[in-house]
């Protein structure tokens, strides 16, 4: 909402009654950096959760933050155009310099870090033992190579116990397949043994690490850039899809498998961050990474296949960079 065209003159006072609350001065800024949880707001403002939520509520109302909602998280920005009005931009500059003398506003990275410490644990566990699936399917995708060009090299980035290569490897010339965690990449070296892939490197390491982006370049950039159930662990998917972007060369497409919007917390028993994504998002994000040409295809559960997450439905993002003429 544009604050100036929505707030008549004779009411611009209560404007600035609102903005005269200090709590409310650090939670406009906190906001305007980084899209935030109201539990997280409450731990970097040092206040209770009720009375963030209130102040929220009299912001919102107001058109100054926007809510988004994901399960029971309720996260909360700034509304887009609001930091042009004088006024909300003098409060923003008011609000910042005290984020800043109280530290809130440099603990920001730490509270996102924080997102991730869950699902680093969760994967750096050591697994049940499972077999790779029956090899009858996985002939089949031989047959399918000619139709994929170019297919030089494809990147698998959180490749976890591997299951994607038995896509990727029979198709692509070289696979890339990327992990942090030591026990999933252990799983996928067995997973390529007992199929005798030789064509697929193992890589450990972050996505936005230089030198993976180096190694890349070195085997002459991506054709493809997968990323199946990656985006939901991410602490910003955002940021999380700009790094599997910049591995993608001019022109390359970056694929993305994650779930379709849901309702079930159970699935943060498993370092789920995210309750997936609606079609929307996913073609914000893209956009917001730099891709072209966003679609979104959905897929429902019954071809999911089973396990903790055979009841949601799928969603793949299809994008492409831009061919840089």
């Amino acid at each position: 909402m544009d604050v100036v065209a929505h707030t008549p003159a004779s009411r611009r006072w209560e404007l600035y009654r609102l903005l005269g609350e200090p709590v409310r001065l650090r939670l406009l800024a906190l906001a305007s950096a980084e899209e935030l949880a109201i539990g997280e707001l409450a731990e970097l403002l040092g206040e209770s959760q009720p009375k963030v939520s209130k102040h929220a509520k009299t912001l919102r109302e107001a058109g100054l933050l926007r809510l988004r909602k994901q399960g029971r998280w309720a996260l909360l920005q700034l509304n887009n155009g609001v930091a042009s009005d004088p006024v909300v931009g003098d409060a923003l500059d008011a609000g910042r310099a005290l984020c800043e003398a109280d530290g809130s506003l440099a603990a920001i990275p730490r509270m996102i870090d924080a997102r991730d410490a869950a699902a680093r644990e969760f994967f750096a566990r050591e697994p049940a033992e499972a077999e790779p699936g029956g090899p009858f399917p996985v002939a089949y995708l031989g047959a399918l190579a000619p139709l994929i060009s170019p297919r030089r090299l494809a990147v698998d980035a959180g490749t976890g116990d591997g299951a994607l290569l038995e896509v990727l490897a029979p198709i692509f010339d070289t696979v890339l397949a990327i992990d942090r965690a030591a026990p999933q990449l252990e799983r996928a070296r067995r997973r390529l043994a007992a199929r005798r892939y030789a064509n697929v490197e193992l890589r450990a390491g972050e996505l936005e690490d230089p030198a993976l982006r180096d190694r890349v370049v070195e085997l002459g950039g991506a054709d493809a850039v997968f990323a199946s159930r990656v985006l939901h662990h991410a602490p910003k998917p955002a940021d999380a899809l700009r790094s599997l972007s910049a591995l993608a060369r001019p022109g390359g497409a970056v694929i993305v498998i994650d779930y379709a919007s849901h309702q079930d917390e159970r699935m943060r028993e498993q370092a789920d961050l995210w309750l997936g994504f609606t079609e929307a998002e996913l073609e914000d994000l893209a956009r917001g990474a730099g891709l072209v040409e966003p679609t979104v295809s959905f897929i429902p559960s019954a071809r999911c296949g089973e396990g903790p997450d055979g009841h949601l439905d799928w969603q793949v993002l299809a994008a492409r960079t831009r061919n840089g003429e």
